[in-house]
């Protein structure tokens, strides 16, 4: 049996883990590294990529910004976690803002030190990185359109980072990138409608309550079928093994979502919208794989 004291610094250790999402987090630093060994960098041997310190540094200086960032974030959206996400939000609040404001600092700064080691731009880069998602969080959130257009900009930039490591320009990396750039838009403004109540309280400016559910609905029937674009290059103009088996998944999941976005009315089913999306995105990490099934054993 644990002790109250054991107890509750468990209950601090999972409300830390939860202000800065770190199943998020951990699926960011596996994407990352199956991005790398699977599409930037997928003319090196694996041991050599997955032993590369500075990749590691990369990646590690990134998980620390982004944790940063939810902290910060977490820290603007308190009222309006309260209304949106109340048990959430009770659980968050065992940890005092003051201790998750120095623990920003320490991420920080902890992200610089990581960066420093593979390159003074990279110390740059990662500044102007920390810099945007606080001036995001206080200020740029509230937005229509600018709001949501730098959250998914904001969502992909740690892979930017590994993008200018590696400097493979080959073609079908940009389309990967549009494809999920049009994903996290989508999951953007999905959460929006989603939090209608808490926005409007606080006078966030966003989308549907600027232009009304219907126009944000719009929005993401057109964001739709534009993410097929690049589906269908990746499908007949790239080479990507079995991941077609995945985005042919994603065709009709997307097909299931218009169907219930136009039927949505309630948070509930702006929830399992949001759902469909998260479970698109997540799933395409682990669907890096299939380009080459056998890389493990062909590339050691």
């Amino acid at each position: 049996m644990l002790s109250r004291k054991q107890k509750h610094i468990l209950l601090k250790f999972f409300s830390m883990f939860s202000v800065v999402r770190g199943y998020n987090i951990l699926i960011i630093v596996i994407a990352q590294y199956l991005a790398s060994i699977y599409i930037m960098a997928h003319g090196k041997p694996l041991k050599q990529v997955v032993l590369d310190v500075n990749l590691f540094m990369l990646v590690l200086a990134s998980a620390a910004t982004i944790a940063g960032g939810y902290i910060i974030n977490n820290f603007y959206d308190s009222e309006k976690d309260l209304i949106n996400r109340p048990f959430k939000s009770q659980l968050d609040r065992l940890v005092s803002q003051n201790t998750k404001l120095s623990f920003y600092f320490v991420l920080n700064f902890g992200a610089a030190v990581m960066a420093s080691y593979v390159s003074f731009r990279t110390v740059m880069f990662f500044s102007v990185y920390i810099f945007g998602i606080w001036f995001y969080s206080h200020k740029l959130k509230k937005l229509p359109f600018i709001g949501n257009l730098v959250s998914a900009i904001l969502t992909i930039t740690p892979f930017f980072a590994i993008f200018m490591y590696y400097k493979n320009f080959e073609t079908v990396i940009f389309v990967h990138a549009m494809f999920l750039f049009l994903m996290i838009y989508m999951r953007e403004l999905t959460k929006d409608l989603e939090n209608i109540k808490g926005d409007l309280a606080l006078g966030y400016k966003t989308i549907p309550i600027i232009y009304g559910e219907n126009a944000s609905k719009i929005m993401l029937t057109v964001l739709s079928f534009l993410t097929l674009i690049p589906t269908y290059l990746l499908l007949y103009r790239f080479e990507i093994g079995y991941m077609y088996l995945y985005f042919y998944l994603c065709i009709i999941l997307l097909l299931i979502f218009l169907v219930i976005l136009w039927k949505s009315k309630t948070k509930t089913h702006y929830l399992i919208l949001h759902n469909i999306l998260k479970f698109m995105i997540v799933a395409g990490v682990f669907c890096i794989v299939l380009i080459n099934v056998g890389v493990v054993l062909n590339r050691i």
